[in-house]
């Protein structure tokens, strides 16, 4: 039950970008089409499911075990940067209209603070490695969410008839912020 706790609230009720506002680059950058969208999202999800787990088994078996807790935000950057690097790559081989799509943002992983935060967030309520791997999920999955929504919403918003002040960024704070305030409904559930 506390794993399913952490998973839901993770996900709708402390969303890593509408409610910690950690991954805002992305989110905005990349929520104009569900495509790149969802790209973006599964991409997030790898490389936050992966640095966590890396970056607690460094923080547990390397840095605790040498006293070296203190390096742990550039030995996380570190991970990080290295599977970003590896998720590139293979983009660019494997998936090259995606890699493309994504641009600029791709190489924005490495610096996307939500990654490194929740990698810190899992160290700093000491979660075991079960705990972690789910935390990452969920927030990434919560991630993926809004972008998801974001991008299915400024889609709708291309069609719409706007004055000319609300146009661009303008109308797409205002909907970011609404969606903010909608997940904050679900505070109360668990």
């Amino acid at each position: 039950m506390e794993l399913f706790a952490l998973i839901f609230g993770s996900i709708f009720i402390s969303n890593i970008v509408l409610a910690q506002f950690l991954g805002i680059c992305p989110f905005l950058g990349l929520s104009k089409d569900i495509k790149s969208a969802v790209g973006m999202g599964l991409s997030v999800m790898f490389v936050m499911i992966m640095s966590s787990s890396i970056c607690w088994l460094v923080y547990t078996f390397l840095l605790v075990r040498f006293g070296l807790e203190y390096l742990k935000t550039i030995a996380f950057i570190l991970t990080i940067a290295a599977l970003v690097q590896l998720l590139e790559m293979f983009l660019k081989k494997n998936v090259p209209a995606l890699y493309k799509a994504m641009g600029v943002y791709l190489p924005l992983i490495t610096t996307n603070c939500a990654i490194l935060g929740v990698a810190l967030l899992n160290i700093q309520e000491d979660y075991n490695l079960i705990f972690t791997i789910a935390n990452a999920f969920a927030n990434s999955a919560g991630f993926t969410l809004a972008l998801i929504l974001m991008a299915g919403i400024r889609e709708r918003l291309d069609d719409a008839d706007l004055p000319d002040a609300m146009k661009g960024l303008p109308i797409v704070f205002f909907v970011a912020s609404s969606m903010a305030l909608a997940f904050v409904g679900f505070t109360g559930m668990i």
